[in-house]
This record gives structure tokens, C-alpha cells and sequence, in this order.
């Protein structure tokens, strides 16, 4: 069978399989099993499935996306997290937008220690957004920016999804993390500056009110106790991964544990949080090894009926320039980001995507970012966006049309961040650069 004739049989059933409404983990699971008799010969090829199964969910390369998932459940439930917010808060005083630029500077906290949007953005909408109506805050001030700093949890490392893309498109782990943090810090500035000069030009979109700001010596106080032992975490991860000290595997598994030792120091630690971070933590962590499970051999037979060889040489040999390229593969995550979730989306393009990247020459971390990048938006895109749906459950007297259009600001703001990343690839290869 020609490669050719191989990839559409195996993009239409892909196609058909989802429309059925299987998960994507069991769609990728028929699929290799059926690519494997087929291809790698009968029963034998079953026995070669088993033996990618197990290899696959056997890498130490993995093991820091269930630690990141931990560490945002365990922030969660400790009430940990909670504790920050009202800190922060307190220094927001009466600054126009004070609730968003909260919503912000909490989602940017919260990400260096979680790389759960769905957790950021569940939490806000459940603690802010009340308060937010409460004050007269219009929807594009008030789940706006709460679905638009949500996603930051998936660029700012630590991100499990970060780590994801890392494995499966074999791009260097610790370099692809620490790649995100200046994106993800630009984006949060850009984020705080639109909701300033709009509440500025608008006042009406969230209105002022009184606020009892407390004196300096206490929000030094509270901000010591409740924000800067946080930074144990953030070190923890992001410091001995940036130090060269600790692999992401280590530095994650420092990580989780730091933060049950956080939690004790504030007397949160008991069998009952133990239960309710773990409980929460493994649904996410068995879909993520699933999808991976099927994806290994998805890779392999792509490689062994020859669609990867003959799909790079004919787009290399395109008449057109690298960028073109890269921005039409982009364009695809992106087409896919209105319908599909984002592991999903990553399992099925990067088989297809890195052999393309690699023989054109990209810079594979910076191509990693971009890719990542271009999730961030999928989360907030209509009609299937998962933030969308977060909100929707969070706010049931809101028509998704409108949960839609507060997140359209946010949406654009991400993707001139994603053109800055294309045209500076600096941005998002110097940090990684400096990397002992």
C-alpha cells in the first residue's frame, strides 16, 4: 500500500472513530491495534504492542506530569492556595479591575506550582466570579480574564503538558519547561495591561468600590506567611531544573513533596487531603498514560508503512519557504483546537509533525514552545474549548455565546504573544540558553 493511500485510511478512520464519540485513548488503542496486524504481522504484531505498552508508561521521562498534577491537587485541597488569594488581594487595593488583575495575579502564582488550567480556571470562577458579580463586574471583565489566565498553568512551568510534548516529540525536557516562563510572564503583563486601560476607558465594566486596604507592615506580614514559603516550590522545580541540579523527574518529585510538607507547616496535612489530592489526581493521570500507551505504537506504524519518510520528503521538497511550513502546521493544531482536547491533539500531530521539523532544521524547543502556545489558545476557542466548558459549569446562567465573546480579547492577546514568539524566537530561547 502506497504511504499515501496508508494516510488517508488512517486519518479517515481517525476521523470516524472520534465522531463516534469513543475517547481518544481508546480511538488510539483500536487504531494501533489494527495497524499492528496489518503491519507488523498478526500476532506478532499484538505481542510488539504489549511490549510498546509497557515501555511506554515504564519511562522516568513521565513521571513529573503526574508529580505537576499532585502538586496543583494538593494546593488545592490544603486550602494553600486559598490562602495566597487573599493575600494577594490585599495588595490589590482600589487599582481599576482590581477583581481581573487579581484573577491574574493569582493564575500566575498558581501556575508555578500547578500545570492544571482546568484547576486555575475551576478555582477562580468558583471564588472570584461570585464576588465579581456581586460588584458589578460585566462578563468580559469577569470571566474573561479568569478563562485567559487559566491557561497560563499549561505555558508557565512546571506544565505537564509541557512534558508531554517533550516525550513524545523527543525534545529536551528541562529545556522546553523553563522555555515558557518568559512567554508566560509576557502574556500575564499583557493581560494586566489590557484589563487596566479598558476598566480605565470603561469604568463601567468593573465598577470601583470601597476596599479596607491594611497597613503596610501587615500585607508584609501576610505575604511572608502565605506567599513567599511558596517560593520552596517554585525553587524546588524551576531551580534545580535551571541550576542543572535535578532532572524534571527529581525536581517534580521534590516538588510534591515539598508541597505536603508545605502543608503540614500550615497544619492543612491530613489523611483526608491525602485522599481527596490523590483521588483527584489519578483520573487525569491514567487518561494522559492511556493516550500515551496508544500513541508509542500510533508513532511506530506511522514510521513502518512509511507515511512519516514519504510525508517529510514531500513537504521538504515543497516550493515554498520553512515558514510557510511551520505556519501551516500551526494552522492545523489550531483548525483541531476548536474540536478536540489539547493530549489528544498532541498525540495525534507530533508523530506526523516532528520528522517535518527535524529535516527542515527548527530549533526543536522553540518549535516545542509554539506548539504549546498554540494549545493555550485551544483551551479558550470556540465551540470546544475545555475553559469554555469550565465556565459554562461554574456560571449555568450564562449562554456559552457569551462566555465566548468575554474570552475573544484574550484569545487575540495570546495569539500576538504566539506571533512575538515566531518573529523573537529570543523569547523563548534565551532563558533555556543559560541553562548550566
Amino acid at each position: 500500500m502506497d504511504w499515501q493511500l496508508t494516510l488517508v485510511v488512517v486519518l479517515a478512520a481517525l476521523v470516524l472513530l472520534m465522531l463516534s464519540g469513543l475517547p481518544i485513548g481508546a480511538v488510539l488503542t483500536l487504531l494501533t491495534l489494527v495497524g499492528a496486524l496489518v503491519f507488523f504481522g498478526g500476532e506478532a504484531g499484538l505481542r510488539q504492542i504489549i511490549l510498546n505498552m509497557r515501555n511506554s508508561v515504564e519511562s522516568f521521562t513521565l513521571l513529573p506530569i503526574a508529580m505537576f498534577v499532585l502538586m496543583g491537587e494538593v494546593m488545592f485541597h490544603s486550602g494553600m492556595g486559598m490562602q495566597m488569594l487573599d493575600t494577594l488581594s490585599k495588595w490589590m487595593g482600589r487599582l481599576p479591575g482590581r477583581l481581573s488583575l487579581l484573577a491574574v495575579g493569582f493564575s500566575t502564582l498558581f501556575a508555578t506550582m500547578s500545570g492544571s488550567s482546568v484547576a486555575a480556571a475551576s478555582l477562580m470562577g468558583s471564588v472570584l466570579k461570585p464576588e465579581m458579580e456581586a460588584r458589578g463586574y460585566k462578563r468580559s471583565m469577569s470571566i474573561g480574564p479568569i478563562m485567559g489566565a487559566g491557561g497560563l498553568a499549561i505555558v508557565i512551568p512546571p506544565s505537564g503538558l509541557a512534558v508531554l510534548i517533550a516525550a513524545v516529540g523527543k525534545i529536551p525536557t528541562g529545556q522546553l519547561l523553563i522555555s515558557g516562563f518568559v512567554p508566560g510572564i509576557v502574556l500575564a503583563i499583557c493581560y494586566a495591561v489590557y484589563i487596566t486601560v479598558r476598566c480605565r476607558l470603561q469604568p463601567e465594566l468593573a465598577p470601583t468600590y470601597g476596599v479596607a486596604v491594611p497597613s503596610l507592615f501587615t500585607r508584609v506580614k501576610l505575604t511572608a506567611k502565605y506567599v513567599l514559603p511558596l517560593g520552596l516550590i517554585i525553587f524546588l522545580v524551576l531551580g534545580l531544573i535551571f541550576l542543572g541540579i535535578a532532572t524534571p523527574t527529581e525536581a517534580a518529585a521534590m516538588g510534591a513533596l515539598g508541597s505536603f510538607i508545605l502543608a503540614a507547616c500550615y497544619r492543612r496535612f491530613s489523611w483526608e487531603m491525602i485522599r481527596k489530592s490523590i483521588m483527584g489526581s489519578l483520573p487525569v493521570i491514567v487518561m494522559v498514560l492511556l493516550i500515551i500507551t496508544a500513541a508509542v505504537t500510533f508513532s511506530q506504524i506511522l514510521a513502518f508503512s512509511g507515511v512519516a519518510r514519504g510525508l517529510t520528503e514531500t513537504v521538504v521538497d515543497l516550493p515554498v519557504s520553512r515558514l510557510v511550513i511551520l505556519l501551516f502546521m500551526m494552522l492545523i493544531v489550531g483548525v483541531m483546537g476548536c474540536f478536540m482536547e489539547v493530549a489528544a491533539i498532541t498525540m495525534i500531530t507530533l508523530p506526523i509533525f516532528m520528522p517535518i521539523v527535524n529535516a527542515l532544521g527548527f530549533n526543536t524547543v522553540w518549535f516545542g514552545l509554539l506548539f504549546l502556545l498554540n494549545l493555550e489558545m485551544a483551551l479558550i476557542t470556540p465551540p470546544y474549548g475545555m475553559l469554555l466548558f469550565v465556565m459554562k459549569g461554574v456560571s449555568p446562567d450564562t449562554s456559552m455565546v457569551n462566555i465566548i465573546m468575554a474570552g475573544l480579547p484574550f484569545l487575540l492577546i495570546q495569539f500576538m504573544v504566539f506571533v512575538l514568539i515566531i518573529l523573537f524566537p529570543v523569547l523563548a530561547l534565551w532563558l533555556p540558553g543559560l541553562m548550566t
